[in-house]
C-alpha cells in the first residue's frame, strides 16, 4: 500500500470520468488540497497514463465512455498493486459495490460526493457493508435496481445474456438501468 499520506504535496490521484464539468471540478478541488492531478475520459487513456507514471490514488467511474470501469480495477492494480483505489458512480448497486470491492477497490461511493468525501474514503478503507442497506428499507423500485444489477455482474456485464436471463426484452432492460431509483 502506498506509505504518502493523503493531502501530502505531490500525491498523486488519476481521475477517471467521462462527465467532463466533473471530472475539470474535482480536479480543481484536489489541486487546491495540494494532490498531484491527471484525469482521463477514457479507460484507453487512462491505462496509459498509469502505465508510464503509476498514481497513488485512483478515483473511477463505473460507466466510462470507452468501457467499464469494473474491468479497469484489476488492470491499474497489475501496474502498481499499492495503488489505492475508490469507485465513484451515479449508478450504485450492492452487487456493484461488492464486485468493485472483490477486483480491489478499497471503497465505493456514490454521486454526488464532494472532494472531502472522496478523500475520506481513500483514508478508510473500509469497504462498503452490504447492511447499510437493508432489503426492508428498501423500494420496491431500488429491490429491482439491485437485482438487476446482481444479474448483470453474473452475467458479466452482458447485457443481452442478463436480459435472458430475467426475462426481458433487451431494450426493456437498457430502459431499466437508464433509470435509477431513490435508495429508499
Amino acid at each position: 500500500m502506498s506509505t504518502t499520506p493523503l493531502g501530502h504535496e505531490g500525491t498523486s490521484i488519476l481521475l477517471v470520468e467521462d462527465d467532463e464539468p466533473l471530472r475539470d471540478r474535482l480536479a480543481r478541488a484536489f489541486e487546491h488540497r495540494g494532490l498531484e492531478v491527471r484525469a482521463s475520459a477514457t479507460v484507453a487513456e487512462a491505462l496509459a497514463m498509469a502505465r508510464a507514471d503509476p498514481p497513488e490514488l485512483v478515483l473511477l467511474d463505473l460507466r466510462v465512455g470507452d468501457g467499464n470501469g469494473l474491468q479497469l480495477i484489476p488492470l491499474l492494480k497489475d501496474i502498481d498493486p499499492g495503488t489505492r483505489l475508490v469507485v465513484l458512480t451515479g449508478y450504485g448497486s450492492v452487487a456493484t459495490a461488492v464486485e468493485a470491492v472483490r477486483r480491489g477497490a478499497m471503497n465505493y461511493l456514490t454521486k454526488p460526493a464532494d472532494a472531502d468525501e472522496i478523500l475520506a474514503a481513500f483514508r478508510d478503507g473500509d469497504p462498503p457493508s452490504a447492511s447499510e442497506t437493508t432489503w426492508q428499507t428498501m423500494s420496491l423500485d431500488r429491490v429491482e435496481w439491485e437485482h438487476i444489477n446482481r444479474v448483470l455482474m453474473e452475467c458479466d456485464g452482458n447485457i443481452s445474456e442478463a436480459a435472458r436471463v430475467l426475462g426481458l426484452h433487451r431494450r426493456s432492460l437498457q430502459r431499466k438501468l437508464a433509470k435509477y431509483p431513490s435508495s429508499r
